[in-house]
């Protein structure tokens, strides 16, 4: 049988030799050390559903699941039976954040997918992994849930867009409060502020909430809710009559496709549109 990691070990003898309890910081390092975590993957009716699970440590993401959910991002983009991805947590809570390896390209990876991306946030989110949810398009969450950047407490900044995204959903001021004092928000102000799409009252709801969403994603033409997170997404960058333009370029793409005409076909038939992708 392999020896257990070093802080295991260090943590299970007394100074006479004899054992002794761990502290919990010495637990949790050796639960960290001995799981790096994973990801737990569904697919159901094209919504591929990835399930953060780290016991012991609220679901810190870990190098090796980061590396699989960017590998999940590429599968999500190339599969065309896939229209959507969401990201959930297993248990009580989403996550408590990343290890210090996890590479910033994650995030980044996660925010260019071209397909509708949803966070389920069945519980408490904090630090990078909140700035995770908010790479993603939207975030349906139950009440209880504590929203959290605490990244200054430990002598760190954020890096993985929390300055600059946070402040574009919940305003400079909300943002800095989150950040400088610590404020933790629960479900029902970050509705109010725009951080959270959906809310739910418990976690049964949440399934309703997310499954009602998901229904209505499944009416849309992948193609067209494409075009749409672009036009979105780099119109947030340019002046308004830039976006316009932007706009008007998109609608004239998608009126040459054939989703367009089966839109239009669906709508004067008086039937459900079944939309291609192309």
């Amino acid at each position: 049988m392999a020896n257990p990691p070093r802080t295991a070990r260090a943590a299970s003898r007394s100074r006479d030799g004899g054992p002794r309890p761990a502290s919990a910081a010495a637990s949790a390092r050796a639960a960290a050390h001995a799981d790096p975590g994973a990801v737990e993957i569904t697919l159901a009716d094209g919504v591929m559903v990835a399930t953060l699970r780290r016991p012991g440590v609220a679901n810190r993401v870990s190098h090796a699941m980061a590396r699989e959910l960017i590998d999940l991002a590429e599968t999500v983009e190339d599969d065309d039976e896939i229209i959507a991805l969401a990201i959930t947590g297993h248990g009580a809570e989403f996550a408590c954040g990343f290890d210090p390896d996890v590479d910033p390209e994650l995030v980044e990876t996660l925010a260019r997918i071209g397909k509708p991306t949803v966070a389920i946030i069945n519980g408490d989110i904090g630090d990078e992994a909140l700035e995770l949810a908010i790479a993603l398009d939207l975030r349906a969450a139950v009440a209880t849930a504590r929203f959290t950047l605490g990244q200054l407490a430990r002598g760190a900044l954020p890096r993985f867009g929390g300055t600059q995204r946070m402040p574009r959903l919940i305003g400079a001021a909300h943002t800095l409060r989150m950040l400088l004092a610590g404020a933790a928000l629960d479900g029902e102000e970050a509705l109010r502020l725009g951080l959270v799409t959906y809310l739910a009252r418990d976690r049964r709801d949440l399934e309703r909430v997310t499954r009602d969403l998901f229904g209505a994603l499944r009416t849309r033409g992948a193609l067209g809710m494409r075009l749409v997170k672009d036009a979105v997404r780099k119109g947030r960058d340019m002046t308004i009559e830039q976006g316009i333009r932007l706009e008007e370029d998109l609608y004239a793409l998608l009126q040459t496709t054939a989703d367009r005409a089966e839109g239009v076909a669906a709508f004067l038939h008086k039937r459900k549109p079944l939309f291609k992708g192309a």
